[in-house]
């Protein structure tokens, strides 16, 4: 069974996850400490929980979600894995990514590890996720599905009472609408909706009350 510890970390309320299981053995998901507290907060729940970093996962490459990437990757040696179409030519920096909030401090790159592909399974300890291609919120964003235990890791495609939002750098309105209905809402009601932001909250509750469905 995956235990699900949620952080909030950075200016923008993001949501870092760290899954893991009996073995120990964990996956955290999209990692967004900046502060020196923030980075104990996280570095102290996985010493004091001995458990044993695995992989570094990405939803998607929006700088509120990966500007913790270069912290573990300097302290745990681990690089993140990301869609291969998530990040490319077109896809500006962290730095540019900041400048356009207004944010000027200097944030550093860590280049992708492996490139994950739609549909595949991600292993760690006992446990498995399906990676869920979604795009429309950005070029190529994952959502990370247990099966097993009923839920998903949404990044900032799915919210409580709404959708990500489209207005950045390869985002597209229908593309989102297209990937949440054909992609998630075809899961069971009961799957619990992990969001990059906010509170939790069901598949079945966003299928029937979720205004832009």
């Amino acid at each position: 069974m995956i235990t699900v510890k949620q952080f909030t970390f950075n200016f923008f309320g993001e949501n870092t996850y760290l899954l893991y299981d009996e073995t120990k053995e964990t996956v955290l998901i999209d990692c967004g400490c900046i502060t020196p507290d923030e980075k104990n907060t996280l570095s102290g729940f996985i010493d004091k929980n001995n458990l044993i970093l695995k992989r570094l996962l990405s939803t998607h490459y929006h700088f509120d979600h990966v500007i913790g990437n270069a912290y573990i990757f300097h302290q745990y040696g681990i690089r993140p894995e990301i869609h291969r179409d998530e990040k490319n030519a077109n896809t500006p920096t962290l730095n540019m990514q900041a400048s356009k909030f207004g944010i000027s401090m200097h944030f550093e790159e860590i280049e992708p590890l492996r490139n994950i592909e739609d549909n595949e399974e991600l292993h760690f300890g006992h446990s498995t996720l399906k990676a869920i291609l979604v795009p429309g919120h950005s070029p190529a964003g994952l959502v990370f599905y247990s099966e097993a235990d009923k839920f998903i890791i949404a990044g900032d495609v799915l919210f409580l009472g709404s959708i990500g939002r489209t207005d950045l750098w390869g985002g597209d309105y229908d593309t989102l609408i297209s990937s949440i209905k054909n992609r998630l809402l075809t899961l069971p009601d009961d799957t619990t909706v992990y969001p990059g932001h906010g509170p939790s909250t069901t598949i079945g509750a966003e299928k029937n009350n979720n205004p832009y469905l």
